[in-house]
């Protein structure tokens, strides 16, 4: 089987700000930013990767989701613990440095975890928990 993560979608609560962080302190380049009545999809991805993106959607969007639901996932939101996703480097630490110097919301320092991954941590505008994996 040959299957690859194609993209995937993380809320945003102000899309300027998740813009800004996705594009200025990751470096992503923006491939897609389509707005509809006052809601926003933007959608960005790392440089030289054109296979790989994440949408930034806004939080329970889809017309299905009760009002209890969309509130709960804006509670959790708020608490920063709804969506995270992991990304990987080679050079963790001056990814760490970069990031860091955006004033960035760092959750974690480099760091080596007792289950063998170095590894970091922070959050984007929207609390979205980014961690960022050492490779190799």
């Amino acid at each position: 089987m040959d299957l690859t993560i194609h993209w995937t979608f993380l809320p945003h609560t102000d899309p300027d700000a998740s813009l800004a962080f996705y594009r200025d302190a990751l470096g992503f380049e923006v491939r897609n930013d389509v707005g509809y009545d006052a809601m926003r999809w933007i959608t960005l991805g790392p440089a030289g990767q054109p296979g790989t993106a994440i949408v930034l959607e806004p939080p329970a969007a889809d017309p299905t989701v009760t009002d209890d639901e969309r509130r709960t996932v804006t509670e959790m939101m708020a608490k920063g613990n709804y969506a995270h996703i992991t990304f990987a480097t080679s050079d963790l630490d001056a990814v760490f440095a970069k990031i860091e110097a955006t004033g960035a919301d760092v959750v974690q320092e480099p760091a080596d975890q007792p289950y063998g991954v170095r590894d970091c941590a922070f959050r984007d505008p929207a609390g979205n928990l980014i961690r960022i994996n050492q490779l190799g």
